[in-house]
């Protein structure tokens, strides 16, 4: 019988030693899709959105556990499918009129004076659908992008990773994110044992014998957490912390957080001033992380075993880096083929320098550590 020596113990000279898998840093891969989220913002050329689908897409099947949040990206994906569906029939609708070729006409409603700029119904042009299309594709990809966070990333270990002075808000964040591929996990469990009943799992019938199912799992649930939440000290904080020291490290991490997302918002829109981008980002950052190291001083959370950020997080989070920044200079660049013309329409080209960078992002399919077996729990 042979026996293997368990970690942190020396094997004697000679001996193999397996290293333990390990698997990614959570926040990694919400560095790397968020990288995949911003170029996908810079531009509205269907193939490279398409391209930005084929990496997440890639990497998640290439990297992605049998844990149950693993499936939210084909979620995403048909979310993406009905957000671009959407758009382009409240364009037909409602949208104002693009010149071009004919393809229907619907009947239209005249509208008041008040209501200018604004129609219903009425020519239906190639141009306007096309226009709708790559606009309903962006929105669709980014969302894929956040659909890939969530397939990769481990919302427990996640919630390990939030700084002391964030923890409530990180619960709820996590919880939040978690409800998707709960609510998958459910649906999928209950269309099973229907399945193996001999009962309809499918059509209006079916959906009413699961709907009922998964919102008792859910309050089942969240009665299951709410009970952990408390078993666990919940909201408690250190005595030693002070009102004034509480309101002041508050204070700080708010100005930093809204710095932020001042920052990303300049940097995901492209017709934004460039101080509101990067230079906005770093600096509410910094001052992010100085409020959360005040505020985690009052803080009694103790971490057992945290997750290392080692080289492989950090190669991760560049891929990501690497698509947005080649994103970012190619709409300075080339703005034309990132952002194709639809009145007149042209033939969308692809430019090579934001493909380079997509490209790049996909190397976490090789870089990241294969996922450990037990990562579900």
């Amino acid at each position: 019988m042979t026996t293997t020596a368990p970690r942190g113990v020396a094997t004697p000279a000679g001996a193999a030693v397996l290293r333990p898998l390990r698997s990614l840093h959570p926040g990694a891969w919400w560095l790397w899709a968020t990288g995949l989220a911003a170029a996908a913002s810079r531009t509205t050329n269907p193939l490279l959105l398409g391209l930005v689908l084929a990496v997440a897409g890639y990497v998640v099947a290439a990297r992605r556990t049998n844990a149950p949040w693993s499936r939210a990206y084909a979620f995403y994906l048909r979310m993406g499918i009905v957000v671009v569906g959407i758009r382009v029939v409240f364009a037909a609708l409602f949208g104002a009129p693009v010149p071009g070729h004919v393809l229907v006409t619907l009947p239209e409603v005249t509208l008041p004076d008040w209501a200018a700029g604004v129609r219903l119904g009425g020519e239906v042009t190639l141009e306007g659908v096309a226009g709708a299309v790559y606009a309903g594709l962006q929105l669709a990809t980014m969302l894929a992008c956040v659909g890939a966070a969530n397939a990769l990333a481990n919302p427990r270990r996640l919630l390990r990773a939030v700084p002391g002075a964030l923890y409530e808000v990180g619960v709820a964040v996590v919880v939040a994110l978690s409800f998707t591929p709960q609510l998958l996990e459910g649906v999928t469990r209950v269309r099973a044992a229907r399945r193996l009943r001999g009962r309809r799992h499918s059509g209006l019938r079916g959906l009413r014998g699961v709907a009922m199912p998964v919102l008792e799992g859910a309050l089942e649930r969240s009665v299951e957490l709410a009970a952990a939440m408390d078993a666990r000290g919940f909201g408690r904080t250190s005595t030693a912390g002070l009102a004034g020291q509480r309101a002041g490290s508050g204070a700080v991490t708010l100005a930093g957080l809204l710095g932020v997302c001042a920052g990303l918002y300049g940097l995901l829109d492209a017709q934004s001033p460039v101080a509101l981008g990067l230079p906005l980002l770093s600096a509410g950052a910094a001052t992010a992380a100085a409020g959360l190291w005040l505020g985690g001083r009052r803080s009694t959370r103790s971490r057992y075993r945290p997750d290392p950020w080692g080289l492989p997080e950090w190669l991760v989070s560049a891929c990501g880096v690497a698509a947005a920044t080649t994103a970012v200079v190619a709409s300075v660049v080339s703005p034309d083929a990132m952002n194709p013309s639809t009145s007149p329409l042209v033939a969308p080209t692809l430019p090579l320098l934001p493909v380079a960078g997509l490209l790049v992002a996909a190397l976490p399919a090789w870089l990241a550590p294969a996922p450990a077996p037990d990562d579900a729990a």
